[in-house]
């Protein structure tokens, strides 16, 4: 039995591991490096959940990093709650099997409610008069509060907008080494969220992501040095790779122009209508969740889709089991994009009815995941000015709007979703042992995505 550090490196690829990555390189030369197959989605939340329960998307359910609550109508993004997923989790199957185990879960999604022993996560408190509150939730409550007066309050706003970078994922590996020295779990997990945001805002060529690049490489050379300290093996592993991309496709325009999205005149302008329409899609990077009203519209619908310029696939009904998506919760039909295309979220057509929220950080009023959220509006003449003075009203307690956001989504040069068309381009299985201590060397090269959990227990047992 050998004490485990599973890290999360969210956007690493086996092609970026090379010369100007020495302690990547280190950690592959020490024991395991190998492609590891795709979830699809390619989305953070399908992938984490396929590592952690060895089964895929439709038996797991996570079928992306949102879909439609069909009883409320409402989409559900970045929820947080581990009950969400069916299967048994490592966790859970560890404390099973490995005597006197204990767990730090550490950022890795699906936290709240997990039964480990140590967790902390992202989740702001929502007032009644509209404030937003950053904070963290953790269990027990006193770990988060321990952690947050040891290295400061954490990073909110490098952690997802336009100021999001390295200060989110170096106070992540901050703690998670002192979680292993203190704590000594026998399974520690740390997700690094930063290599994915330049890898989003510019592209995977951008010389702005090869120094993410390097500064993740510093970050795990740093917890490669505790993990050794704590004799803990590393296990690393990714979600998926980023392609170059240049296509937004508008997909709910294209469903309202046709007739078939409804919205809803508010106070703070055009809500979508969810009641009143017949189609509306939740849109998730390179793919698309499409809910339709019932099958006759779910046909008409289908064929006016797979008319749409950077729509590449439709699957429709139990098309979906050929995607592995044949699951209630996903969308009665689901796209995929072109490998240089992505979906957005939007649905209205003059940029005067916008809702309020479209230039703000906002995961979960939209219906759908915004990447322009990652980038201040170009057009603004004075950004710093705009956000120092919502600042200013947030720490007087007035009500404020951070819209900061641009709603042009030319400006998004990375996207992910779609299986890679080279697995050095997907995602990674790294670690610090070789193959026979971490599971069987797969017979054709590529570590399946459904076995990380399994190779995770094998060193723990």
């Amino acid at each position: 039995m050998k004490p485990v550090l599973l890290l999360n490196l969210v956007g690493l690829t086996p092609r970026l591991i090379d010369e100007s990555t020495p302690n990547l390189a280190r950690l592959a030369k020490s024991g395991t490096c190998s492609p590891m197959s795709a979830a699809l989605p390619a989305v953070t939340c399908s992938a984490q959940a396929t590592m952690l329960t060895g089964l895929s998307p439709e038996q797991h359910g996570i079928v992306g990093n949102g879909w439609l609550d069909p009883e409320t109508m409402e989409p559900k993004f970045w929820r947080q709650s581990n009950r969400l997923i069916s299967g048994e989790l490592l966790y859970e199957a560890a404390k099973k099997q490995v005597p006197r185990f204990t767990c730090a879960k550490i950022f890795w999604w699906f936290n709240m409610g997990a039964p480990v022993d140590w967790s902390i996560t992202p989740r702001p408190f929502y007032c009644a008069d509209g404030l937003k509150v950053l904070a963290t939730y953790s269990s027990p409550s006193n770990f988060g509060a321990r952690l947050e007066s040891e290295f400061g309050s954490f990073p909110f706003f490098e952690f997802w907008g336009p100021k999001s970078g390295l200060a989110s994922s170096r106070w992540i590996a901050n703690v998670t080494m002192q979680t292993l020295e203190r704590e000594r779990p026998t399974l520690t997990m740390a997700y690094l969220p930063h290599l994915d945001y330049n890898f989003q805002r510019y592209g995977p060529n951008d010389a702005r992501s090869r120094q993410a690049l390097s500064e993740l490489d510093g970050l795990v050379g740093d917890l490669m040095d505790a993990a050794e300290a704590n004799a803990t093996a590393v296990v690393a592993v990714s979600e998926y790779g980023i392609d170059a991309v240049d296509t937004p496709v508008h997909v709910n325009r294209a469903l309202r122009n046709a007739g078939f999205l409804k919205v809803r005149e508010s106070p703070r302008g055009e809500e979508l209508d969810p009641f009143a329409s017949d189609a509306f899609a939740l849109a998730d990077h390179q793919v698309a969740h499409v809910y339709t009203r019932d099958i006759a519209t779910r046909s008409a619908v289908a064929g006016c889709l797979r008319e749409l310029s950077g729509v590449a696939h439709v699957y429709e009904g139990e098309e979906r089991a050929e995607i592995g998506l044949n699951h209630p919760r996903a969308g009665d039909l689901v796209l995929l994009s072109h490998r240089k295309a992505w979906f957005t979220y939007y649905y209205w057509l003059d940029e005067r009815a916008r809702p309020d929220f479209a230039t703000t950080v906002d995961i979960h009023s939209k219906p759908g995941y915004d990447p322009v959220e990652l980038f201040v509006d170009p057009s603004l003449s004075w950004p710093t000015v705009r956000i120092a003075s919502r600042v200013l009203k947030k720490k007087l307690g007035f009500r404020y709007l951070m819209d900061v956001i641009s709603t042009d989504a030319s400006l998004v040069r990375g996207s992910h979703g779609l299986p890679p068309v080279d697995p050095l381009d997907g995602p990674v299985f790294l670690c610090s042992l070789p193959f026979g201590e971490c599971g069987p060397a797969p017979a054709d090269g590529l570590v399946a995505m459904e076995s990380v959990k399994d190779r995770v227990l094998k060193i723990l047992i």
